[in-house]
């Protein structure tokens, strides 16, 4: 079931109240196959504790990774995954595809 923005964003709000540090990842574009709608959102604590979704599998791991490095860092990052239709064929997928993933840390 598809998480609802106000309940990700709320719970944004909520971490970063407590002190937490925050990150918010937002799925900005897509190509092709992706699991994931332009503007599905995905938000990440200091702690590694997340909730949302902007992909599945090891795209979402890395989206994680990344969100704990723009928390240390304060700076935002536009991330891209993609599978050529080569690739998607060898891994038993109908087709490939893109994703951007635009991931910021929450101040406010």
């Amino acid at each position: 079931m598809q998480e609802r923005q106000e309940d990700i964003l709320g719970l944004a709000h909520k971490w970063h109240n407590e002190g937490k540090q925050v990150a918010l990842a937002t799925v900005v574009s897509t190509w092709g196959s992706s699991p994931r709608s332009c503007g599905s959102q995905l938000v990440v604590h200091e702690g590694g504790e997340f909730f949302g979704s902007v992909s599945g599998g090891c795209v979402e791991t890395a989206v994680i990774t990344e969100a704990l490095e723009v928390m240390q860092s304060g700076t935002p990052r536009l991330l891209e995954f993609s599978v050529s239709n080569e690739m998607a064929w060898d891994v038993g997928l109908a087709c490939g595809g893109t994703v951007r993933i635009y991931v910021e840390p929450v101040t406010a």
